[in-house]
């Protein structure tokens, strides 16, 4: 196996041993890093972020992993391939199926899903804290979607769900039942 492909396995064995906040969390590091327009990083800006979420890895792992996702080799980081590589590896029935829930949810369909897309979708007052009084409905949507969302700006993209997802995906060896379980959570 080559260096830069060990060392991205190191870090997702890294993130995934932390469950499914794992990636969420490193993503949200170094989305805020990122260069807003390109959504890359330079080198200093991946060490940065992987350092500010507790991910310790040696330079030269994390300068390999750099290398491997630099697809142009100019010296940027996609942010979007680095998150790809990252990725436990899915079957296509997996991701159908977490972009099948997506779609579920983005009732507006502009690939964003809002406390305004949960209404109808999502029973908020079947929640305790909302039948005790102590939160709102909106308070209950906008706390069942930062289970979602990596930079907590009350929008859920297709990214973060899939990523949210594939922390959990990596638990579980049966496409099947994987398939079976989203299919039952959320009514697809």
């Amino acid at each position: 196996m080559e260096a830069g492909t060990r060392a991205i396995v190191k870090l997702r064995t890294k993130c995934l041993e932390r469950g499914a906040a794992g990636m969420k969390g490193l993503a949200r590091h170094l989305r805020i890093l990122a260069d807003e327009k390109s959504q890359s990083l330079d080198l200093e800006g991946f060490l940065k972020g992987l350092q500010d979420a507790g991910y310790s890895l040696e330079r030269e792992e994390a300068q390999q992993i750099f290398s491997l996702c630099d697809k142009g080799q100019n010296g940027t980081l996609d942010f979007t391939e680095f998150l790809e590589a990252l990725r436990p590896p899915m079957s296509e029935a997996r991701k159908e199926v977490i972009s099948k829930a997506f779609q579920k949810l983005d009732k507006t369909g502009d690939g964003l899903v809002t406390t305004e897309d949960l209404q109808g979708v999502y029973q908020g007052q079947a929640h305790p804290k909302f039948k005790s009084g102590e939160w709102t409905e909106e308070q209950v949507f906008r706390s069942f979607l930062d289970s979602f969302d990596s930079d907590k700006d009350g929008k859920v993209t297709a990214e973060e769900f899939l990523n949210y997802y594939s922390g959990i995906s990596a638990s579980i060896e049966s496409d099947e039942y994987f398939v079976d379980m989203l299919k039952a959570a959320w009514k697809l």
